[in-house]
C-alpha cells in the first residue's frame, strides 16, 4: 500500500484543523467582549442574593447508590441478549449455562460484599 492511498485521509484532518482554526479566530475576533463588575458577576434569583455556593453539597451516599444502581443494571445489558440468544439451548447444555451461571455468582459475591459493608444502609 502506497502513501497516496492515505493522501485522502491527510486532507480531511487538515481540512477539520483548518475549520477549528477558522472558527476560533472568527469567534475571538467577532465575539462579543464581556464587560466583568461586581452586579454582572452575581448570580440572580428572583432578585434574592444568593446565600451559599452555587453548587450544594451532596452526600456520598447519593453517588453511593448511583454507581451501584448503574453497576446491577448493567448486567442486564449482558443477561438479556444471552438469553435470548441461548433460549433454547439452556435446559440442556451445561457449558452454555456454566459461564452466566459464574457471571451470577460474581454479582452475588459483590451484592454480600455491599450488604456486608452496609452500602446500601441510607442511615449510615
Amino acid at each position: 500500500m502506497t502513501l497516496a492511498a492515505y493522501l485522502p485521509v491527510l486532507i480531511q484532518i487538515l481540512l477539520a484543523v483548518a475549520f477549528a482554526i477558522i472558527i476560533l479566530g472568527a469567534s475571538y475576533v467577532f465575539g462579543q467582549r464581556a464587560l466583568h463588575n461586581k452586579f454582572k458577576d452575581s448570580a440572580y434569583e428572583c432578585g434574592i442574593p444568593s446565600p451559599s455556593q452555587a453548587h450544594p453539597k451532596f452526600a456520598i451516599k447519593f453517588y453511593v447508590i448511583a454507581m451501584l444502581f448503574i453497576l446491577f443494571d448493567i448486567e442486564v445489558v449482558f443477561i438479556i441478549p444471552w438469553v435470548m440468544v441461548y433460549r433454547e439451548f439452556l435446559a440442556a447444555s451445561i457449558p452454555i449455562l456454566l459461564p452466566m451461571l459464574f457471571f451470577f455468582l460474581l454479582l452475588l459475591a459483590g451484592f454480600v460484599y455491599e450488604m456486608k459493608k452496609n452500602a446500601l444502609k441510607w442511615e449510615s
